[in-house]
């Protein structure tokens, strides 16, 4: 918006030095260009609002439709060369507020070009004639509005369609890791800034590999997904779900302890029990190893609540697979044995007795 903003007193200042008719008070025209660049500077330039809104949009463009307006009052009204400059704004309105507000202003547009052929015709502007003609040159604005809004809609719609797609796991529908991280790093963002407990789960699909082998792709991927059902079924609502990659799952629980994690993680852990399926009569019987790490509870550093849940996962399946690990840490331990060592050995991992 700034950079058309700059285009358009520009475009005023370059006739105003190379007229092509004569300029009626000049003095007022610079006085226009000046007010105006002290419109663009407090908006753009000055902060007056930081974030970034429609209504401030909005009122940027009705200030570019104002200083057009003033700018053909003084270069020959609707005769005017720069009558054209219309279209920057109406550009700009497509672009940035849409269909709706885009045929508003150019509703205004039409309200300041009639005034200027009021002021040229006076009550003959009503005249068959003028009024058509009147319209005839101003047809070329309606055009443009409806094109670049349908094109703007369809741009706007593309981009909202290709971010869902760069954020979803296509097999799942879930959230993908890429999207995942993001909304992890603002929850340790935070946490840091406003201390309260969260917690990760990491899920692993028991024996995804087998069924790929055993009964195919096909298989594999249907085991997934109904997985990924049983999952979704069970979070809350505030809990954000996502695939982290081939066979494994992980749930962000913001506000939540390690105990409550571990009664979702057993309900969860039952639901992917009752997800088994049969497969060409043959039964493929559905279970996950699952791993728990909350902070500040049992992790000191938020941003490795991540790792350690994974580490949490990791002793579930050394465990046999099919239950729910808990991470415990003995930060005593942990300051005595060196980082290589202390990754394995400072563990003091709980797992939950598994569900038949």
């Amino acid at each position: 918006m700034a950079e058309l903003q700059w285009l358009l007193l520009i475009l005023v200042m370059l006739y105003f030095y190379i007229p092509t008719r004569p300029i009626d008070k000049p003095d007022a025209l610079v006085a226009v260009m000046v007010s105006f660049a002290g419109f663009v500077l407090l908006f753009r330039y000055f902060r007056c609002c930081t974030r970034e809104a429609r209504w401030k949009l909005a009122i940027q463009t009705w200030g570019m439709i104002a200083f057009i307006t003033f700018v053909l009052c003084y270069t020959g009204k609707t005769g005017s060369p720069l009558l054209n400059l219309y279209l920057l704004v109406i550009i700009a309105c497509a672009i940035t507020l849409g269909k709706v507000m885009t045929m508003l202003e150019v509703l205004l547009i039409a309200a300041c070009y009639l005034f200027m052929g009021y002021a040229d015709y006076g009550s003959g502007i009503i005249s068959p004639g003028t009024f058509t003609t009147l319209m005839a040159n101003f047809s070329p604005f309606l055009l443009v509005a409806y094109v670049t809004s349908l094109l703007a809609e369809d741009i706007h719609h593309a981009k909202h369609r290709i971010t869902v797609l760069s954020q979803t796991d296509e097999l799942t529908g879930l959230l993908n890791m890429r999207a995942f991280s993001t909304l992890l790093d603002k929850e340790i963002t935070t946490v840091e800034r406003y201390p309260q407990p969260f917690t990760l789960m990491m899920i692993d699909v028991d024996g995804l590999k087998k069924v790929n082998d055993r009964y195919g792709h096909a298989a594999g991927t249907h085991l997934l997904k109904t997985v990924a059902v049983s999952i979704s079924d069970c979070v809350r609502t505030s809990d954000v779900l996502a695939r982290y990659g081939g066979d494994e799952f992980v749930i962000l629980m913001p506000h939540s302890r390690s105990e409550a994690a571990r009664i979702a993680a057993e309900r969860i852990r039952a639901a992917i029990h009752k997800s088994s399926f049969d497969v060409n009569g043959q039964h493929i019987a559905a279970s996950a190893s699952i791993g728990i790490a909350s902070y500040p509870e049992s992790v000191a550093t938020a941003g490795d609540v991540l790792e350690k849940a994974d580490v949490a996962l990791y002793k579930s399946k050394q465990l046999g697979r099919d239950r729910v690990t808990v991470y415990r840490e003995d930060s005593g331990i942990v300051k005595q044995l060196p980082v290589a060592a202390a990754a394995v050995r400072s563990l003091s991992l709980r797992p939950s007795p598994a569900i038949s």
